[in-house]
């Protein structure tokens, strides 16, 4: 019966990250539901722009108070679940704050001082961004599109992280006083619950077998809600605690909003363009094959990257506040336009996992997730893309959703179709004459 605290610590560590492996699968397939990109070329830079966005949290720095609050709760949460070792060693070998035999206890102490200090900054950190964002009156955390669940997770990751941190001081802080009357061994220094909950719990002068209890069952609740915590991730936007590493590694690394010419299209033009061009002749080495599809209708038609994207998404808005559409009162939301590529996704994902294989619903992300008057109001100035944290780019979805209703319904505007009519004709977008194009230039 000794070891039985150790079985069920292991029992929930194994089940726990067995839980959230699936979900990571999960995950990855969906994503894989998307076409291929090679995104494998500049590797260096592609490492140090990933070290730089996505570790060191650059572009945070463009709204400085929530960029040094985000910090705060991102390097002090990582930090602070480095302890998770020694929870893990801890549990299934019976041991006590193991990581001092390690360490050695000079730098133990220092050690566990400094991850007081980031619990302190983690705790101030998620009680401003709480206010924030239910009482402060933020406008791009109160737009619609985040009401319901969007909201609610946002908050309840909040507060997860201060219970957290909660348990982490009570479970410092009778361990301290523990370490005092000799029921434990002196281990750590706790400058942070020495002067906060040891002065508190003393005043009551509680026996030590209560003490243990409280010291046991906040340590037991800090494991058990690091474990929730993770696999709670999979319906959440804090997924980009994980996939903004690879979504940075992945970005687009060449100019943003370059429209990407197809080979098939080209290929095209040519044979209109030169009489002597052979149209059965092989395609050239390298060159990409017609697609199916021009543009993306459904999921299944974005790029792997894309979708890659909609589950990264941090769902903080910058994008949507530095819209000019969404800013002008039109419906388009970047924001929005992830958010709903990533639920088309996980829908698709359910359909998957029910039949075994994709069956068809009968809904596409364009019309039943994403409209056309969303699209067409998109005045492709690269704004979203600019602003995003994480350099996602949902102006690539709007470029191939529109690809899709320009080149596969012809569903363009009635200004772009005159407008590629007079290119046709005239070779100019104006609806002049040819011999009459430079007429603006006389005198």
């Amino acid at each position: 019966m000794q070891y039985i605290d150790n079985i069920i610590f292991l029992i929930l560590l194994v089940a726990g990250f067995g839980l959230f492996a699936k979900s990571l699968q999960k995950i990855y397939r969906n994503i894989r539901l998307g076409r291929e990109i090679n995104r494998s070329d500049r590797k260096g830079e592609r490492w140090e722009t990933m070290a730089r966005v996505a570790m060191g949290q650059s572009r945070m720095s463009a709204r400085p108070v929530a960029g040094i609050l985000h910090l705060f709760v991102y390097v002090g949460f990582v930090i602070i679940n480095i302890e998770l070792v020694e929870i893990i060693v801890d549990g299934i070998f019976g041991t006590h704050r193991f990581l001092s035999s390690v360490f050695g206890d000079t730098f133990y102490n220092i050690f566990t001082a400094t991850l007081e200090i980031l619990a302190v900054l983690v705790i101030i950190g998620v009680v401003i961004f709480f206010i924030r964002r239910n009482f402060y009156g933020v406008k791009r955390l109160t737009m619609k599109e985040l009401f319901g669940w969007p909201k609610n997770d946002a908050n309840w990751i909040l507060i997860i992280e201060f219970a957290l941190m909660a348990a982490f001081f009570m479970m410092n802080s009778t361990d301290l006083i523990l370490q005092k009357r000799g029921s434990l061994a002196a281990h750590g220094s706790f400058p942070v619950s020495q002067i906060t909950l040891v002065p508190f719990l003393e005043i009551f002068s509680f026996d030590s077998i209560y003490l243990e209890i409280f010291e046991r069952g906040a340590w037991w609740f800090h494991f058990v809600g690091i474990l929730f915590f993770m696999n709670y991730l999979y319906y959440s936007k804090h997924l980009h605690i994980i996939l903004a590493f690879p979504s940075t590694w992945y970005a687009n690394l060449d100019l943003y909003g370059k429209f990407n010419n197809l080979d098939s299209v080209t290929k095209e033009i040519k044979l209109m363009m030169d009489p002597n061009a052979d149209p059965y002749a092989a395609p050239a080495e390298g060159a990409e094959e017609a697609p199916s599809k021009f543009g993306a209708e459904d999921v299944f038609d974005l790029n792997q990257v894309q979708l890659l994207n909609a589950y990264s998404c941090t769902e903080c808005g910058r994008c949507t506040s530095v819209c000019p559409a969404n800013i002008t009162g039109k419906k388009l939301s970047p924001r929005a336009i992830l958010m709903k590529t990533r639920d088309r996704l996980e829908e698709v994902g359910r359909n998957i996992d029910k039949n075994g294989k994709f069956e068809d619903d009968g809904k596409k992300l364009l019309n039943d997730y994403i409209t056309k008057e969303e699209l067409w109001a998109c005045t492709t100035c690269n704004a979203c893309t600019e602003a995003c944290p994480i350099l996602l780019d949902p102006l690539s979805i709007i470029f191939e959703m529109r690809r899709f209703l320009v080149m596969e319904q012809s569903a363009a505007p009635q200004e772009l179709n005159l407008m590629m009519t007079n290119v046709e004709n005239n070779a100019a977008p104006w609806q002049y004459n040819q011999a009459d194009r430079l007429n603006w230039a006389k005198d």
